[in-house]
């Protein structure tokens, strides 16, 4: 089959004059398709130097015909101008056109007007097209194939708000964007208007409402901490300029990986200044429904019952996880009560050495087995709470800490908060058992230790009372930090101390 493009100013006698021969053609020859598309006067010259650019062809006229080769892989042939296109006919159709200058330059007059028609109908559709962009970062990454067929169902953001997902990555994950746009664009939900691909460019971050920062920038073997930092900060630094500079004012930014996500959220935070920094957060969520799945396991009961369970801390370093306040909904015993009831968790949980030993070994295990889908449901269930009016109940989030619970100020910390009305709080009201104290505060001297690091500050800032010194420093200064898991005894919180990543 021989299909052609024909593209001109739509007032070009001459673009009218090839369109008539086309359109005889194609309706008198069986195998022969043409493509027409106008431009503006105003934007021909620029559009034109554009394809040419990209097609590496040479042509100043109106119009251009080419023909796709479908069967080289719709590599495009220039043909050339309306003289070349006629030459093209005469040899191989035995076709010419005898139009006369009068009738072009009527035919270029209503072409002009049909394309001014038309733009103002597509202005109109994009007017009443007021989609939610959503930037995606890191979009080779596995969760981000889980997490657009959440965002896509409507379940999110509403049935009846319309989404723009923009996936960006390196450019040597393009060729792999390419086809999760298509797969994405399969879907065929109603809610998913569009799908573009973008690298870190000056339109980055563009009108954006949401940015879900799914990039995991993991040391390589040889690479020492301040050069892992280093090199993470720099992208960090790209994002939040780009964040600051062209995403709306109340957009909402969600850091989730493995891999310095209390820093990430920092970093972002420090160089969008013009971005309420209670709108960038880090996301603890997937350590809380792994703890939440090995409990239920335990208990034989569904996960979602388990309310209430908390993740202080640094969420891919020292954290600690808190069953004290942790509720389970519906459980099957001797007392009963409406679906509101609950009962608390610590004392359901009758084997002491399970909790102590073998949780902490399955636990790591969960972990290392992430495939993306449940980091795709943390992120989709923190929107959705992000959205709704009421109350979430509690739930774990790494916020800039303010000094809360007497920790330091200037980290991004994960600890309790409540979202409601677009908004979040944090839950004050939650008491610290004593003898998690000392682990919250190596957690803050660890998330102090990696900011000193980016930020290059050379002595450790003085932001914590006297009286946490001594441990500020203990932890700071240990050079071999080695990675363990431990649990308090009896119904104290669950100590769960996880450094990824080693900051001798």
């Amino acid at each position: 089959m021989a299909k052609f493009v024909l593209a001109g100013r739509a007032n070009c006698p001459y673009y009218a004059k090839a369109e008539l021969l086309a359109d005889y053609l194609q309706k008198n020859l069986p195998n022969f398709r043409i493509h027409k598309m106008t431009q503006h006067p105003d934007n021909w010259e620029d559009w034109l130097a554009d394809l040419c650019i990209k097609n590496g062809w040479k042509h100043t006229r109106s119009p251009i015909i080419w023909r796709e080769l479908l069967d080289r892989g719709s590599k495009g042939l220039l043909i050339g101008g309306f003289n070349d296109f006629m030459e093209h006919a005469q040899a191989f159709y035995n076709v010419t056109s005898a139009m006369i200058s009068d009738l072009m330059k009527d035919i270029a007059a209503e072409n002009m007007q049909a394309h001014l028609e038309l733009e103002e109908e597509e202005d109109n559709i994009r007017k009443q097209f007021n989609p939610l962009h959503i930037w995606i970062t890191g979009a080779s990454m596995p969760a981000c194939y889980s997490l657009i067929p959440i965002l896509a169902s409507g379940d999110v953001f509403g049935a009846t708000k319309d989404i723009w997902l923009h996936l960006l990555d390196e450019d040597y994950s393009q060729n792999a964007l390419q086809g999760l746009k298509m797969e994405a664009e399969d879907l065929a939900c109603h809610c998913l208007r569009k799908v573009t691909l973008h690298t870190i460019t000056d339109d980055a971050f563009l009108q954006a409402d949401f940015v879900i920062v799914l990039n995991d920038v993991l040391a390589k073997e040889d690479q020492c901490s301040e050069a892992h930092i280093s090199e993470m900060k720099e992208q960090c630094a790209q994002y939040g300029a780009f964040i600051d500079q062209n995403s709306r004012k109340d957009v909402k930014v969600i850091v989730s990986g493995s891999s310095s996500v209390n820093l990430i959220a920092l970093l972002i935070i420090k160089n969008a200044p013009s971005i309420n920094p209670r709108n960038i957060v880090a996301l603890p969520t997937q350590l809380e429904l792994e703890a939440r799945a090995q409990i239920a396991e335990k208990l034989s009961i569904n996960s979602s019952v388990i309310k209430d369970v908390i993740v202080w801390g640094n969420i891919s370093g020292i954290n600690l996880l808190d069953l004290h306040l942790a509720k389970i909904y519906n459980y099957d015993s001797s007392i009963w009560g409406p679906s509101s009831f609950s009962r608390p968790l610590l004392p359901m949980i009758h084997d002491r050495k399970w909790m102590k030993n073998d949780m902490v070994t399955e636990w790591k295990k969960r972990k290392e087995h992430r495939s993306g889908l449940s980091a795709a449901h943390s992120i989709a269930t923190a929107l959705s709470y992000w959205q709704q009016d009421s109350d979430t109940g509690m739930v774990s989030l790494g916020v800039l800490s303010e000094g809360f619970f007497n920790l330091p100020v200037d980290i991004v910390y994960s600890m309790p908060v409540t979202f409601q009305n677009g908004d979040w709080q944090v839950c004050t009201y939650v008491t610290i058992q004593d003898e998690a104290k000392e682990t919250l505060l190596q957690a803050a001297a660890e998330l102090i230790k990696e900011k000193n690091i980016a930020f290059g500050i050379s002595q450790e800032e003085k932001i914590v009372s006297e009286e946490h010194k001594e441990i500020i420093e203990q932890a700071t200064s240990s050079k071999d930090q080695k990675e363990e898991s431990s649990f308090l005894s009896g119904e104290n919180p669950l100590n769960i101390q996880t450094p990824l990543d080693q900051l001798g």
